[in-house]
């Protein structure tokens, strides 16, 4: 892979994919795409089917390989963004790394250590900051960080933001977004509706 663009991979563990992180990764694939990176799904299981309008954007590839595979004959390129790692994401990791591995393990609530996993196949680890983000969060803010030179503490961030659907129902997310210029979390599109869905059909439940 080029050394040029900056490549984001997930390592997706599942047979199939969901509606969320369908629209995760078809953000992620977008803005790669505007800004001279890759994206890539490893460790795909062979039957997988990719979406039709993620399998169209140029930036993206779909990989049954696994990453240690891909990158057999330099390891060292390769940068794993793990909460347990010893320093956090630095602008100067743009010049030493290559390839940015997330273990799709971002936006679980609660986390399980899929992490740990990547972490035995000895990939030197990075950390963005304490806070659980959502895989398309992970990558935006590391995108932001090696290819915008912007240090971590200087990025604009939403904690637990509340999203308000009327003014009788809301519903707080568990994780860390960035902040766009009007003040709200950046989101994948489609999400906010799908995310309104899903506690409409909560609410549904109980009757």
């Amino acid at each position: 892979m080029a050394s040029g663009g900056k490549t984001y991979i997930v390592e997706h563990l599942d047979p199939e994919l969901g509606t969320w992180s369908e629209l995760e990764y078809l953000a992620i694939a977008r803005e790669s795409q505007e800004t001279g990176a890759k994206f890539c799904l490893s460790s795909l299981p062979p039957a997988f089917k990719v979406p039709e309008d993620l399998a169209k954007i140029p930036a993206f590839k779909a990989e049954t390989r696994g990453v240690e595979e891909l990158y057999a004959s330099d390891k060292s390129r390769v940068c794993l963004l793990d909460p347990a790692a010893s320093s956090d994401l630095s602008p100067e990791d743009g010049d030493k790394f290559d390839a940015f591995l997330f273990g799709g393990i971002l936006g679980d609530d609660p986390p399980r250590d899929r992490t740990s996993e990547l972490r035995k196949k000895g990939f030197e680890g990075r950390r963005l900051g304490p806070v659980q983000m959502t895989t398309d969060t992970a990558v935006r803010v590391t995108r932001l960080v090696v290819q915008g030179k912007t240090p971590l503490k200087d990025i604009p961030y939403l904690d637990h933001p509340e999203l308000k659907f009327n003014e009788h129902e809301s519903t707080e997310m568990p994780f860390r977004y960035v902040k766009s210029e009007d003040g709200k979390p950046i989101m994948p599109e489609g999400m906010v509706d799908l995310i309104k869905k899903d506690s409409d059909k909560a609410i549904d439940d109980m009757f």
